[in-house]
């Protein structure tokens, strides 16, 4: 029967398509690469989706989060995701945590119910704690490594963590991840180097945050502010999405 996902049906096949329905897929970090990546999710047919953030969409996340209209400014990016994900597919369920991941809030979430982890988060003891509790859970994960500062959206590359070179991101990683005896990580990286944004106060977060009061993070608590655009994050995010459906496709289906 002609449904919305016919077209990815002709790639994937019936079966393939029963795969993606039955899997359940947890995105960390709904921001300029992880909304991307929850877009890319949606639209392939993915039947459960877990979305996990506690920030709200910003002025300035305009210029490169899918999520990110006027509309949608002063509202969680989890609750703006839910609705375009139900627009694209009724039938999707989704759970939303407005939560700021760490490894004081992990305790929060069963990694075992879940089939595919993405970790598309900022701070490296969360990613940490990602990649940590998916290997205690016996769960695939794939992490974004740094997007921010960069102009060469060709450059991303799918790799093992201990494969990488030259972003400063994937070296703190490497070494982090060694200390802990985790062998393998797969992650989405970029050679290029990152570029020094220009420190202008007069259109600076740092001088004018305008994030809502309450906000557990402040632009204006940042060292700097990274520099972004609409064309590198978004391809990271479609990266590691085309890597998370062709995983699963592989993988046995799970009957729940």
């Amino acid at each position: 029967m002609l449904n919305q996902f016919s077209r990815t049906q002709l790639l994937f096949g019936e079966e393939g398509m029963e795969k993606l329905y039955r899997a359940r897929v947890a995105v960390f970090g709904i921001g300029g690469v992880g909304g991307y990546t929850v877009e890319a999710l949606a639209r392939s047919g993915i039947g459960t989706l877990d979305l996990i953030d506690d920030d709200r969409v910003c002025l300035t996340n305009l210029n490169r989060q899918i999520i990110a209209t006027r509309k949608t400014v002063g509202q969680y990016k989890v609750d703006v995701a839910e609705q375009r994900i139900l627009e694209i597919n009724p039938d999707a369920v989704v759970h939303t945590y407005k939560t700021f991941y760490t490894p004081q809030t992990a305790e929060q979430f069963d990694f075992t119910q879940y089939d595919y982890v993405v970790d598309a988060i900022d701070t490296v003891t969360g990613k940490l704690e990602l990649v940590e509790q998916a290997q205690k859970a016996g769960v695939p994960i794939i992490s974004s490594m740094g997007a921010g500062n960069k102009m060469d959206p060709t450059a991303f590359e799918v790799a093992d963590i201990y494969e990488t070179s030259v972003c400063p991101l994937a070296r703190v990683m490497r070494r982090e991840l060694k200390k802990r005896g985790i062998p393998h990580l797969k992650v989405v990286y970029s050679k290029e180097p990152a570029m020094t944004p220009l420190d202008d106060m007069s259109i600076s977060c740092r001088a004018h945050c305008i994030c809502p009061p309450g906000t557990a993070r402040k632009c204006t608590q940042r060292r700097q502010v990274p520099g972004s655009n609409a064309f590198v994050p978004s391809v990271a995010g479609l990266i590691i999405a085309g890597e998370v459906v062709k995983d699963l496709c592989k993988a046995p289906a799970q009957i729940t």
